[in-house]
C-alpha cells in the first residue's frame, strides 16, 4: 500500500502539468523520500521471515542504520520546508512565484537533506564501533540506534546525551518554523469576518497539520523520552508506526485534501491580498 500509494502519486504528479506547483513540488519529493525510507526496511524483514533466520551483518546494519538515519532526518525536517511553502502562498501572494521558483524549491529541498545526512555520518560510525560485551541480538526489526546501544557495555551516558541534544535541535527548528508560518497564517484568519474564509483557510493546511502530527509524535517518543518509559515491545509497536503506517497514510491524507485545498489557498490568498 505505502508503496502503491506514494508511486501512483508521484507519476500522477509528474504527469499533469497542472500539478507542476511548488506545493506538489514537495509532495512529490516527500512521497519519494517514503519510498525509499520503507525500501530500506521492511524488503530486508519479509525476506527474513522465509528462512526463519534473522540476521544482518555488520556492515549491512550500518548501511541500513546511516540511510535510515539520513531519510528520517530529511523527514523530520520537510515539514518545515512545506510549511514556510503554505506561509508564501498565502502571505507573500504577489511575490509567491519568485519566491518559490523551481531553483528555490530545490535548495529548499536538498537543504533539508544535507543536515539529515551530516547526522547520520556521525552517528553511525560511532555506534558501529562501540564495544559490545553482551548478546549481539538486537531486540528490534532493524539496526536502530537505541536498540542497538543497548547491547553495548560501556558507559553511553555522553553519547545519548548528545544524541538528545540533537534531537531537540533538529525538533526545534522546524517546529519553530512551522509554528512562526501557521501563527501568521492563524493571525490573518482572526482578521477575516467570513465564517467561510475561515473555514477555508483552516482547510488550506489541514492535510500538513494531520502529517506533522503523527510524524513528530512518534520522533518524540523514539528519541527524546527517558529509556525507563521504553521496552522492547513499545519501541517496535512505534517503530511500525512510524517506518510502515506513516508512508501509508501520506499519500492518502494529502490526496484527500490537496485539490480543495490548492484552490482554498489561492482564493485565500487573493482575499487577503485585497484587504
Amino acid at each position: 500500500m505505502a508503496l502503491s500509494g506514494n508511486t501512483i502519486l508521484i507519476l500522477l504528479i509528474h504527469s499533469e502539468p497542472r500539478l507542476h506547483t511548488p506545493m506538489y513540488f514537495f509532495i512529490r519529493q516527500f512521497s519519494l523520500m517514503d519510498v525509499t525510507y520503507i525500501s530500506i526496511i521492511v524488503p530486508k524483514v519479509l525476506m527474513d521471515r522465509v528462512p526463519g533466520v534473522n540476521t544482518i551483518s555488520a556492515p549491512g546494519c550500518g548501511m541500513q542504520m546511516f540511510l535510515y538515519m539520513t531519510l528520517s532526518g530529511s523527514e523530520f525536517l520537510f515539514p518545515a520546508v512545506m510549511g514556510y511553502d503554505r506561509y508564501a502562498a498565502i502571505w507573500c501572494l504577489p511575490r509567491y512565484p519568485v519566491l518559490m521558483n523551481h531553483r528555490a524549491c530545490i535548495l529548499l529541498a536538498s537543504g533539508s537533506g544535507t543536515p539529515a545526512s551530516v547526522d547520520g555520518s556521525f552517528f553511525t560510525p560511532i555506534t558501529m564501533t562501540v564495544p559490545f560485551c553482551r548478546s549481539r541480538e538486537i531486540h528490534h526489526f532493524f539496526c536502530e540506534v537505541p536498540a542497538v546501544m543497548k547491547l553495548s557495555c560501556s558507559d553511553t551516558f555522553m553519547y545519548e546525551t548528545l544524541m538528545y541534544l540533537c534531537c531537540v535541535l533538529m525538533l526545534l527548528i522546524p517546529v519553530t518554523i512551522i509554528s512562526g508560518s501557521y501563527g501568521f497564517i492563524l493571525l490573518t484568519i482572526h482578521r477575516m469576518n467570513s465564517a467561510e474564509g475561515r473555514k477555508k483557510a483552516f482547510a488550506t493546511c489541514s492535510s500538513h497539520m494531520t502529517v506533522v502530527t503523527l510524524f513528530y509524535g512518534v520522533v518524540v517518543y523514539t528519541y527524546m523520552l527517558p529509556s525507563s518509559n521504553h521496552t522492547p515491545e513499545k519501541d517496535m509497536v512505534v517503530s511500525v508506526l512510524y517506518i510502515i503506517l506513516t508512508p501509508v497514510l501520506n499519500p492518502v491524507i494529502h490526496n484527500l485534501r490537496t485539490h480543495d485545498s490548492s484552490k482554498e489557498s489561492f482564493e485565500f490568498g487573493i482575499h487577503f491580498s485585497r484587504n
